[in-house]
C-alpha cells in the first residue's frame, strides 16, 4: 500500500484561507511559535523539539492558528471545510477479557454475573434492532480477548455479517487481538489477517496502541503486546492492502514528551508502509478501574494534543476528534485545532461508557449536522475509507 501523504499547498497560494489578522499574529517575532509557523507555511517537517515547545506554550489560540493551518495547507481547495463522520455501529461480542489493563472498566471474568457471550446468530439480530440498520456504512468490531471466541469464529462472523450487510465496511479487531488469536491457534499473524480479509474485514481499527512509552505500559498493559509488535502487525496490514486507524489514549500519567514519542512512532510507521487513514487522540476515564484520575485530562490538554497531532502528522490525512471521548462541545471547539473528522453516529458503544463517560450512547444524524454546521463548517458523510457519500449543504 502507497504511503498516504495529504497534498500540500504554498501559503502564498492561501491568502482567502489563512486570514490576515491571524498571519499578523502569528508574524511577531515576540511569540515563541512564529518560526514553527514559518515551518508550517513552508511544508516543513517539525522536530521532536518543535512539538514540545507547542505542548509547553500557553498560547492557545496560537496553538490553534499554527494546527489549522497545518490543515488548511495539507487540504484540497474544494474540501477545506469538510468535517467528515460515518454511520457506523458498535459491535462488541463479548466483554469477557484474559488481559489486566489497568484502564479497562469494559472487561469482566467468566463468572461475573455481568459478563456476557455473542453468537454470531446473537451479532446479527442485535444489528438489527436498530431501526436504521439499511442505511448503516460501518461495522466498528472489538472485543475481549476470550478463547473461545478464536480465529475461527471471527471469520464465521465476518463472513455473516459480509452476507447479511453486502454494503457495510467490516473494521475488525485491534492488534492485539490478531496477535492474540494468532497465538491461540499457534500461527502467524499474517495467517489471522489473510484469513480474516478472506472472510471480509476491509480494515483494522486503532485501538490496543495506548501510549507507547515502555514506562507506561509496564505500569498500566503490562500483559498486552509491546509498541513495536502493535506498529509491526498495522504495517502488515498495510502491506496486504488493509488501511487502518491509530489511536492514542492519554490520561494514563504519560508526559508530554512521551505523547510526542507515540505521535512521531505513528509518523515514522507511516513513512515505511503507508495505511494510516487518520490518528485519534483519545482521552481516559477513571470509573471502574484502576487508573488514578489525578491523571485526568483538562480541555487545554486534550486541544493540544489535537493541535500536536497534525503538527507533526504530515503523512496522516485526517485527525479525529471521538465526541464519545471528548464530548460534544469540546469536539466542536477541536474543529479549530487540526480536527477534521467527528467519528459517526457511533451506535451502540460500550467501552468508554463502562469507564464513566458522560456522552451519549450514539448521535443522531441531524445532531452530527448541527454540530458540524454551528462549528461553520460542512458535514460530510463518507465511509470508512473516505469515499464521499453525500455534502450536506448548510443552506
Amino acid at each position: 500500500m502507497a504511503t498516504v501523504t495529504p497534498e500540500f499547498t504554498a501559503a502564498t497560494d492561501l491568502a482567502p484561507q489563512l486570514e490576515p489578522l491571524k498571519h499578523d499574529y502569528m508574524s511577531q517575532k515576540a511569540n515563541p511559535l512564529s518560526r514553527i509557523y514559518e515551518k508550517v507555511q513552508n511544508g516543513e517537517r517539525l522536530t521532536r523539539e518543535e512539538g514540545i515547545t507547542v505542548y509547553q506554550s500557553q498560547d492557545l489560540m496560537a496553538i490553534g492558528i499554527l494546527a489549522d493551518t497545518a490543515r488548511i495547507l495539507r487540504t484540497p481547495a474544494e474540501t477545506r471545510d469538510y468535517v467528515y463522520w460515518v454511520h457506523n455501529h458498535h459491535i462488541n461480542p463479548t466483554n469477557i477479557c484474559e488481559a489486566h489493563c489497568k484502564f479497562c472498566s469494559f472487561k469482566k471474568g467468566p463468572g461475573s454475573p455481568f459478563a456476557y457471550v455473542m453468537s454470531v446468530d446473537d451479532v446479527i439480530t442485535h444489528v438489527k434492532k436498530y431501526p436504521a440498520w439499511e442505511s448503516l456504512s460501518e461495522f466498528h468490531i472489538v472485543s475481549g480477548l476470550y478463547s473461545e471466541h478464536n480465529l475461527a469464529f471471527y471469520a464465521d462472523l465476518f463472513k455473516t455479517l459480509r452476507q447479511e450487510f453486502p454494503k457495510v465496511h467490516i473494521k475488525g479487531l485491534t492488534a492485539v487481538e490478531m496477535d492474540y488469536l494468532a497465538k491461540l491457534d499457534g500461527i502467524k499473524v499474517e495467517r489471522v489477517l489473510e484469513t480474516l480479509k478472506e472472510a471480509g474485514l476491509d480494515s483494522m481499527p486503532g485501538g490496543g496502541a495506548e501510549v507507547f512509552a515502555e514506562r507506561v505500559r509496564k505500569e498500566v498493559c503490562v500483559d498486552k503486546i509491546s509498541a513495536e509488535e502493535w506498529l509491526r502487525i498495522h504495517g502488515l496490514a498495510h502491506q496486504m492492502g488493509i488501511p487502518s486507524n491509530a489511536t492514542m489514549l492519554a490520561g494514563l500519567g504519560e508526559t508530554a514528551e512521551e505523547r510526542i514519542d507515540h505521535i512521531l512512532a505513528i509518523r515514522e510507521q507511516q513513512d515505511k508502509t503507508g495505511g494510516f487513514m487518520t490518528f485519534i487522540p483519545l482521552n481516559c476515564y477513571y470509573d471502574n478501574n484502576k487508573i488514578d484520575e489525578r491523571n485526568a485530562m483538562t480541555g487545554v490538554e486534550n486541544l493540544k494534543n489535537f493541535a500536536v497531532s497534525r503538527l507533526l502528522l504530515d503523512n496522516v490525512p485526517h485527525i479525529k476528534s471521538f465526541w464519545i471521548h471528548i464530548g460534544e462541545k469540546l469536539s466542536q471547539v477541536s474543529l479549530s485545532f487540526g480536527v477534521d473528522d467527528l467519528d459517526g453516529t457511533v451506535i451502540q458503544e460500550k467501552i468508554a461508557h463502562a469507564a464513566g463517560t458522560e456522552s451519549s450512547e450514539h448521535m443522531t444524524r441531524e445532531n452530527l449536522l448541527t454540530l458540524i454546521q454551528r462549528s461553520g463548517k460542512i458535514p460530510v458523510e463518507r465511509d470508512s475509507t473516505y469515499n464521499i457519500i453525500k455534502i450536506y449543504d448548510n443552506n
